[in-house]
């Protein structure tokens, strides 16, 4: 049994970060569910294969090698993911619906906690913390 931790660098963090943003921009102005399609599907794929196509695309833009960048948990980054694809997903069924309103808030949400996420708080991580604290309490 391995007690390696797994890590992403937090250039292809950021990356995946901007697409969701970018893409739920282009869906408010445009008023098109579609351009949620990219990150709606890359997120399924890194949650599902652990393969997310956004990061390898970035991943080959790298200037140094991956362990040399600020590592970002890998299980809390699958947290965040979750986090995102429902958030995404929602936005674009909504969409498909015709359930407008409930798109566009779903949709603004994913774009203001990725937003946020790259100015430097990352909720979903303050959502793992909390769910952590809470798994501790219960069983302590």
């Amino acid at each position: 049994m391995s007690n390696k931790i797994t890590s992403i660098p937090r250039p292809l963090v950021k990356t995946n970060q901007w697409v969701i943003v970018i893409s739920a921009v282009l869906t408010l102005f445009f008023a098109e569910g579609w351009f949620l399609i990219v990150p709606l599907l890359a997120g399924i794929s890194g949650i599902v294969f652990k393969y997310n196509p956004v990061m390898s695309i970035a991943k080959l833009f790298l200037k140094k090698k991956p362990e040399e960048y600020i590592p970002e948990d890998w299980e809390q980054q699958q947290f965040n993911q979750k986090i995102a694809v429902f958030c995404l997903g929602a936005g674009f069924i909504s969409f498909l619906l015709g359930w407008n309103t409930v798109g566009y808030v779903f949709t603004i949400m994913v774009a203001i906690a990725a937003f946020v996420a790259i100015l430097g708080f990352c909720i979903g991580c303050f959502i793992h913390y909390q769910w952590k604290m809470y798994q501790y309490r219960k069983a302590n």
